[in-house]
């Protein structure tokens, strides 16, 4: 620890045992704790699993924490968790008032999307952006199997990845299978911390594997009965890349409602709608029926997104969004 963080500690008055760490895999009951060269299986102190955490769990995969270690490394304890830094979230349930974290003290939050195979939502891929830009976590979305797409297909995977590229995402096209565009995938990686999220099956641990095959993360085909993602991943796990940096691999989700987000503030992390936010007839206009709104009349000239706009109506109108966090 640094003499920063060995003042911390005395302070607290963790105890002499007590060391630095950083979580690198999460299993809901125990979690697995780099410090320094070693990994070592933990727990969460009574007194911290009871302080009251928003989250379905008090500690994520990315979290520095402080750990109480014996001398048999075994049964040893989390004691407190570091100030966190850009965390992706949503919200953890249809209804749920909790909100799932899925990684912390991430550089870039990596969608994986696919067009078959299963097919992945626009309106999903918009709200994970909506999350990602609204803790200014920069947000990439890599389109997966493209060895699969027929040339309509891939005519049609190069408007969807222009209209994000012109809003301000970078987006990359790859085969995980046929080992297309990996290297320009590499090079997003190399040296950052990254979390990659997505549907089940669209091939997040392939993509890892393809790119790093001595992690060999176990995979699996999806189901041909209903073209749908089987769960591989069953936790979320952080990965030390050969050539630099670190990868976070999560489970596959179905979707992505939005975690501490007021209605008021989901145009605001709409990129392409936030220069006609001040230009409405009414100040709190919601830009869904209002007269005189300057996002809907964007839309209308071609200067919003059709797709994009839907997004934005869907996400307000969502009653299993009930419990974002209002004014």
């Amino acid at each position: 620890m640094s003499k920063k963080e060995k003042k911390k500690a005395a302070k607290k008055n963790y105890g002499p045992n007590v060391r630095k760490g950083l979580v690198v895999k999460t299993t809901g009951s125990w979690y697995l704790v780099k410090v320094d060269d070693k990994e070592i299986k933990c727990k969460i102190r009574g007194k911290l699993r009871l302080e009251g955490f928003e989250s379905t769990s008090p500690v994520v995969v990315g979290d520095y924490v402080f750990v109480d270690i014996n001398d048999s490394e075994k049964a040893c304890a989390i004691v407190d968790i570091d100030q966190r830094e850009r965390c992706i979230m949503r919200k953890a349930q249809k209804w749920s008032k909790q909100k799932q974290i899925l990684a912390c003290n991430i550089d870039q939050a990596i969608l994986v999307a696919t067009f078959i195979m299963p097919e992945t939502p626009l309106e999903f891929i918009d709200r994970f952006l909506v999350s990602a830009t609204a803790y200014k976590i920069p947000a990439i979305i890599v389109f997966n199997k493209i060895d699969l797409y027929t040339d309509e297909l891939i005519e049609y995977m190069h408007e969807i990845m222009d209209m994000y590229e012109k809003i301000g995402y970078q987006t990359l096209a790859v085969s995980a299978l046929e080992k297309t565009n990996l290297d320009e995938f590499k090079a997003l990686l190399k040296d950052k911390v990254s979390v990659l999220a997505g549907n089940s099956g669209v091939g997040k641990s392939s993509l890892i594997n393809a790119i790093d095959p001595h992690l060999n993360i176990k995979t699996q085909d999806i189901s041909y009965k209903h073209l749908t993602g089987r769960h591989t991943t069953t936790y979320t796990q952080m990965y030390e890349l050969e050539f630099g940096g670190y990868i976070i691999d999560t489970p596959g989700i179905r979707g992505f409602g939005l975690a501490d987000m007021s209605k008021q503030d989901v145009a605001h992390n709409f990129p392409e709608m936030f220069q006609y936010l001040g230009q409405c007839k009414y100040y709190n206009c919601t830009h869904l029926h209002e007269p005189g709104c300057a996002v809907r009349d964007a839309v209308e000239r071609g200067e919003i997104p059709l797709s994009r706009y839907r997004s934005y109506v869907n996400i307000m109108l969502d009653e299993n969004d009930k419990y974002r966090k209002e004014p």
